[in-house]
């Protein structure tokens, strides 16, 4: 299915937005807590940053619903951080 057309350049935006920015910015938040340690109060705050731009990108990505593939493996990526780094906070605290 091809993107609508009136989405064009809001896609594109944030494409480089995410190519750019987020994408580097979040692997580099995994390999942090993947080396054990715990997500700052600037990584919390990214993430839910990225969280709430996701909801409010909700109708963007259902009408075009080729990039619902893309949204998907980010929306797993950034699960995947939280929770590694859950377990480091818990092997820290000693739990």
């Amino acid at each position: 299915m091809q993107p609508d057309p009136n989405d064009a350049g809001t896609l594109e935006a944030l494409m480089i937005r995410l190519s750019e920015y987020r994408l580097p910015r979040a692997l580099r938040i995994l390999d942090k807590v993947n080396q054990g340690e715990v997500l700052l109060d600037s990584d919390l705050e990214f993430l839910h940053r990225v969280l709430e731009d996701s909801r409010d990108l909700r109708p963007l990505v259902e009408r075009n619903p080729d990039y619902l593939s893309l949204v998907s493996r980010l929306a797993d990526l950034y699960s995947e951080i939280v929770a590694k780094s859950l377990e480091n906070e818990k092997r820290q605290n000693g739990g």
